[in-house]
């Protein structure tokens, strides 16, 4: 049986090409496209499917404003701030399309770290100025550093592997141990080790009410001093106070790429900080990992309606 309405939030005709279009309408009787935010959204509480982009909100008064609702599907890995729980109670399925940006957001954590302990910027830029010296660069390798993976899913795992790669000393913390990778030479440790001796430090984590914050003030001066930590997760999982506070000390350099979801007033803020270096949300854009995204997303709408639905969240 199809859907009766399909309700997608933020979207724009762009996001899927013409025969991802047809597959979707394929799926419902009706198909809205409502801009984030649109004073519209109370004309189509009756939607019996929700498609949302990452970042956005489905909270337990939204759920209840949307009493046909039976899936939600989310345009993204990060799942946090749909309150998945709620949902499950209310026999609403709610899928996400974890894993089409595993290699795109992996290869993005060392251009990251590279660019900087390389300074490939201010390099292109001499360059490009015409001042071909070498002259008072500075820069170190990833071999034979201690590197630090907190997170050890899909991503994390990945990123772990091409630190090896790169002849680092690897170790990881996670919730649960993984025998598979410690095979591969990568060593548990407890976070409070892992932060106090690693000189790279990634986050791979997923967001949500258990995790927030897991970087605290505590865990933050607890970092090693001169470690680069690297964040291509949500910046939900961090102190920000307590960041910036370990930041004004200039004593660790902190990379992230989700600067779209800070709150303007915290972008401002980090962006204080030399040692603060902010991108926009680019680990998930190479063309591999879009079309695999955009192709799983409608799957898992397929499935849910067949009744086998994919990548439902836990």
């Amino acid at each position: 049986m199809n859907l009766n309405k399909i309700l997608l939030v933020g979207y724009d005709g762009d996001v899927f090409d013409s025969n991802q279009w047809v597959r979707l309408d394929q799926l419902t009787t009706n198909r809205i496209m409502l801009p984030k935010d649109s004073p519209e959204f109370s004309e189509h509480l009756d939607s019996d499917c929700l498609l949302v982009k990452l970042g956005a909100t489905v909270d337990q008064k939204m759920i209840d404003s949307m009493p046909n609702l039976r899936y939600i599907g989310m345009l993204g890995t990060g799942y946090g701030r749909i309150d998945a729980e709620y949902a499950r109670q209310k026999n609403i399925t709610v899928c996400n399309i974890a894993g089409y940006s595993t290699e795109s957001v992996a290869e993005l954590v060392f251009a990251l770290i590279l660019e900087y302990i390389r300074e490939i910027a201010r390099a292109k830029k001499q360059g490009v100025e015409g001042n071909y010296s070498e002259e008072g660069f500075v820069s170190s390798e990833i071999k034979d550093k201690i590197f630090g993976v907190i997170g050890l899913g899909r991503i994390g795992g990945r990123t772990a592997e091409i630190a090896l790669a790169f002849g680092a000393d690897v170790s990881y913390w996670s919730r649960n141990r993984k025998e598979n990778y410690e095979q591969k030479g990568i060593s548990y440790q407890d976070i409070d080790a892992l932060l106090k001796k690693s000189d790279f430090i990634t986050l791979h984590m997923e967001f949500n009410k258990e995790t927030e914050h897991f970087l605290d003030n505590d865990k933050i001066q607890k970092i090693k001093p001169g470690a680069v930590v690297v964040n291509t997760a949500p910046m939900e999982l961090i102190d920000i106070p307590a960041l910036e506070k370990r930041l004004e000390k200039g004593d660790i350099t902190f990379i992230l790429d989700h600067s779209d979801e800070l709150t303007e007033a915290e972008a401002k803020s980090l962006a204080k900080h030399p040692n603060c270096i902010m991108c926009p949300p680019i680990g998930y854009i190479s063309k591999e990992a879009t079309l695999a995204k955009l192709d799983m997303f409608i799957d898992n709408i397929e499935n849910f309606i067949k009744g086998t639905p994919t990548n439902k969240v836990d």
